[in-house]
């Protein structure tokens, strides 16, 4: 069982308990749900003696985690979800609802899941329980429709699922050549499912070895030539065996999108040939089908990164040979957006710093958050001086990356910053964002952005539309206004790498572009394990036709500190 399902059952049970009334133990819980969660190696890999020496870790949790890794579940979790029979993962995808209301509508009304829920808020009956207003009910009866959207994934959370999934097939005798297809190759932000394609010697011993691996929770078919499983993650992988002759065909097939295959297939049509997941045929005769550059070319078109393959659009520019050289995944040469345990994050400065090595950057800036109503754990005014000169320690102790001293600050209501401007002007870098007040109207929220894009030392303004995937859509903004704005006022514009996030989106990047906007990729990362979402951020830039001059944090340090300069 893997740290995140570890942390999610630890995390439950603190729930269940609170709501049965135990006390000091459901914040025990949480504790340890914290630790396992921030662990940069597998818990499988500890004894039950390095378990017992984790933070926040004690003997009675320490067995049960080491009852979970050896048997993957444990009758304790269980027995208390039979008391409290409650979906938690549905409820809590409600914005606005944390385990305590949860526990208050339970208690109240008896709400075990989301159908309960939005019954009782179209009832006007939440309202009546002491602590939760009318103003309440409306915005959690709002919130229930994004909450149900979650059928879909996080393309974040799927990814190394999809990945790992593909290097153990890779590592299988028997298999030749695999890839992942479907909206994971293409990037998509949401993923219904995971495809996965192989050409193998020995069909039945790799459909055998598939079934078999231990993310499988069941098995929905097996064939020699395609099986289904259902992965414990709750989402669906297919595995289909294609003969190689025909493995790019199928790769194209299988990747998608939908429209884009029929224009595909309308223009092999118009040329007297056939295409489908086997190959391009004249005839009964393969012309390509082994590598899908190979189609393109008989086809006359341009080859389509997997990520620009959208819409028919999309092919009628590849066509006319005018689809850009995309960003690539590694051009990217450091972070602006980083968090650390000074404020809200979970990972040392010196291991952000270490672990953002590991990725390959050149430089970063650390901006934690200035403490707040909004961010309570955030770092205070007398704390950046001192962080300040640690920054400069780690920078002249740590060769071959360069540490930039940064701050992220919100963004009041009125607009301006929630800081003494005089710090400011020590730093190299100051990312703004919305962190409160979403529900101001579209005039509002757009001034709040403005005013700060003008002051004279922010440099970038953080997840613009303020967008949580599944959770809270993007709120109303002048975008033509904020476009111009920062290419006015050199303030950059973040595409966020954060996996519910992805902000900017890819269509609002390629209009920004076409404004003439400067974009920067962050993560955003609030521990050194998300240092890797920098992937998630190219992604979606390379889906908004991003090339590599339209981002400053491809350039290098020295040219960076020129772009920041207003």
């Amino acid at each position: 069982m893997d740290n995140k399902e570890i942390a999610r059952v630890l995390d439950e049970i603190a729930d269940l308990l609170e709501i049965k009334g135990v006390p000091y133990k459901p914040i025990a819980y949480k504790r340890a749900a914290e630790t396992i969660k921030s662990l940069s190696q597998p818990v499988e890999d500890l004894t039950s003696k390095e378990i017992m020496k984790l933070p926040g870790v004690g003997e009675s949790i320490t067995k049960k985690i080491v009852e979970l890794n050896e048997t993957g579940h444990l009758p304790y979790f269980e027995e208390l979800r039979k008391q409290c029979p409650i979906d938690f993962e549905s409820l809590l995808a409600v914005e606005g609802i944390g385990p305590k209301t949860v526990k208050l509508l339970y208690q109240s009304l008896d709400i075990k899941d989301l159908d309960d829920l939005e019954e009782m808020a179209k009832h006007h009956q939440l309202r009546r329980i002491k602590g939760l207003s009318e103003k309440k009910e409306k915005n959690i009866l709002e919130n229930i429709k994004y909450a149900r959207k979650t059928t879909r994934h996080l393309l974040g959370h799927m990814l190394p699922l999809a990945n790992n999934i593909k290097e153990k097939l890779e590592g299988f005798k028997h298999v030749i050549q695999v890839e992942v297809a479907g909206s994971i190759r293409r990037r998509q932000e949401t993923i219904g499912d995971i495809d996965i394609l192989v050409v193998t010697d020995n069909p039945r011993q790799v459909m055998g070895y598939f079934v078999a691996l231990d993310m499988v929770d069941r098995v929905i078919a097996k064939g020699i030539s395609k099986s289904t499983v259902r992965l414990k993650a709750d989402v669906n992988c297919d595995l289909r065996v294609m003969p190689e002759k025909s493995f790019g065909a199928a790769l194209l097939y299988f990747t998608g999108s939908k429209e884009v295959n029929v224009e595909m297939r309308k223009m092999s049509i118009k040329r007297g040939l056939k295409l489908n997941e086997y190959g391009l045929f004249n005839g009964a005769t393969m012309v390509a089908g082994q590598n899908e550059e190979e189609i393109f070319q008989e086809l006359g078109i341009h080859y389509m990164e997997p990520e620009l393959r959208q819409n028919v659009e999309d092919v009628e520019v590849a066509i006319q040979r005018e689809l850009p050289l995309i960003i690539g995944y590694h051009d990217i040469r450091g972070d602006l957006h980083m968090h650390t345990d000074w404020s809200d994050g979970k990972s040392s400065l010196k291991d952000m710093v270490e672990a953002a090595q590991d990725w390959g950057h050149e430089y970063i800036a650390i901006t934690d958050h200035i403490g707040s109503l909004q961010v309570p754990k955030g770092i205070d005014e007398n704390k950046i001086r001192v962080q300040m000169k640690e920054l400069d320690r780690l920078d002249r102790e740590i060769e071959n990356i360069t540490i930039l001293k940064g701050l992220e600050v919100n963004i009041k209501s009125d607009g301006k910053l929630e800081i003494k401007e005089d710090i400011l002007k020590d730093l190299d870098v100051i990312v703004a964002g919305i962190n409160s007040g979403y529900r101001q109207s579209k005039e509002q929220l757009t001034d709040r952005i403005i005013s700060a894009m003008e002051n004279q030392y922010v440099n970038i303004i953080a997840h613009p539309t303020g967008r949580k995937i599944h959770k809270r859509s993007a709120y109303e903004l002048d975008v033509d206004k904020i476009f111009q704005t920062s290419v006015d006022t050199n303030t950059y514009l973040e595409v966020n790498s954060q996996p519910d996030r992805l902000d900017l989106r890819d269509v609002m990047i390629k209009n920004a572009i076409q404004t003439g906007c400067k974009l920067v990729i962050n993560t955003d990362a609030h521990s050194i394990e998300r240092v890797w979402d920098m992937e998630l951020g190219i992604a979606t830039a390379r889906r908004g036709w991003a090339v590599k001059k339209d981002i400053i944090n491809t350039s290098s340090h020295k040219e960076l500190m020129k772009l920041l300069v207003k």
